[in-house]
Formats: C-alpha cells, sequence, structure tokens
C-alpha cells in the first residue's frame, strides 16, 4: 500500500527531476517537473477537472511535473501492493490525449535519458516534425544507477507499456462525464 499522505519523490524520480529542471527551455522536451508529488487535494481537484467527474478522488495517481499546456505527468498507481516505483507512469494531456509512457520508473528514467518527455512519448507516433530527441548524459547516469536492469530505447519503452496497458484510454474515458 502506498500512503496516500506520502508526497515526496523516490530518490530516483527526485534525481532525475533535479536534472530536468535544468533543462527546462534547451532540449525542446515539454516537461516541467514538480518539486514533490502534488497533495491530494490537488490532485483529486484536476482529476475531477480533467474528467468532469465530481465522484472521483486522485488516489490512483501521483501527479509530478506537466507539460506547458497544462497536461500532466502521474505515476498510475494500478498494481496493488506493489511499491511506487513498480508503478506505471502515465500522461493526461489538455486537449484529452492519454498514454501510459513507461511500464515502471525505471522505464520512465531510461525514456528522459533517451530524451523523451511525457509528452513527447503520449505523442510517439505523431511527433512535432521538427523535434529531434537529445540524449541527456545526466539522466543517462541516473538511470544507469538506479534501473541498469531497465534499459531500452524510448520507442522500446513506449511500445512495451502501450502493450501492457492497451486500454488505459477506455479506462480514463470511461470515468468521464
Amino acid at each position: 500500500m502506498i500512503p496516500n499522505e506520502d508526497r515526496q519523490f523516490p530518490a530516483a524520480l527526485a534525481a532525475a527531476m533535479a536534472v530536468r529542471l535544468d533543462c527546462i527551455g534547451e532540449d525542446g522536451v515539454d516537461f516541467e517537473p514538480y518539486e514533490s508529488f502534488l497533495t491530494a487535494d490537488d490532485t483529486t481537484d484536476w482529476l475531477r477537472a480533467w474528467t468532469g467527474n465530481s465522484d472521483l478522488t486522485g488516489d490512483d495517481f501521483r501527479v509530478f511535473g506537466q507539460d506547458g499546456t497544462g497536461g500532466n505527468a502521474a505515476v498510475w498507481l494500478i498494481r496493488p501492493g506493489r511499491d511506487l516505483a513498480e508503478q506505471p507512469v502515465v500522461f493526461m494531456g489538455s486537449e484529452g490525449e492519454t498514454g501510459v509512457v513507461a511500464r515502471d520508473l525505471g522505464a520512465f528514467l531510461w525514456l528522459l535519458a533517451d530524451g523523451f518527455g511525457p509528452w513527447e512519448a503520449a505523442a510517439f507516433y505523431e511527433p512535432e516534425p521538427d523535434w529531434t530527441p537529445q540524449v541527456n548524459g545526466d539522466l543517462v547516469a541516473i538511470a544507469e544507477q538506479h534501473a541498469p536492469d531497465r534499459r531500452a530505447s524510448a520507442p522500446v519503452i513506449i511500445a512495451e507499456a502501450t502493450q501492457e496497458f492497451p486500454d488505459f484510454d477506455d479506462i480514463i474515458m470511461g470515468l468521464c462525464r
């Protein structure tokens, strides 16, 4: 069980988000991390606004950053009894886009290292025509330290996540009113 009150990043995510903060505006990745997970109340407010469903709580998500339009990246607590680092990372965009972008935190670290943010991963099959991912050496070092066994390219990470959770969009759309 992941306590709802615990809103501090795991060490690996904190390290990666610190590097991402230094990259904003320099690498073409549209992702701005937070310093900690959104509060339970803020997460509930966000999910209710996103879905139009006032009956929901945000208990199944830990939101940790956003893109420039207000789309959010979150850890989706779908695997009962598993640690936060073993949960998938998802993106829910401001225009209704959804996607599971990594099967777990380790894969997400490698996604970042390969030059992708959550939006870029969710939009992988329709990328911006003038955008080219840039490998980030600092993020590679963090991924090697915290998830050496999860190393894969961004396309592989995205494909594995999509394959494991093909119904994420349907689940989320089913919550909408």
